[in-house]
């Protein structure tokens, strides 16, 4: 069986709870109260998704995207 790794975004949503998604699974998102319910839903998510996909006879994306950061300077912190 042949593995592949998508990056997943994390976001804290503004007043509580998480949210995630997959760039390249075009739909996928997922919320929960924490990030670690955020973790497992998104998990079965892209699961669900690529046996979805399977089950059509599509293409399963390849993963494309990438995280990095970026340090500058902030004044008056």
């Amino acid at each position: 069986m042949r593995e592949r790794e998508y990056t997943v975004v994390f976001e804290q949503i503004h007043g509580g709870g998480w949210s995630a998604f997959v760039p390249d699974l075009p739909g996928l998102g997922v919320g929960a109260d924490t990030r670690e319910e955020a973790e497992k839903l998104i998990r079965d998510g892209v699961r669900v998704y690529i046996e979805e996909l399977t089950a059509l006879g599509e293409p399963i994306p390849e993963p494309s995207s990438f995280t990095t950061t970026v340090k500058i300077p902030v004044l008056n912190l």
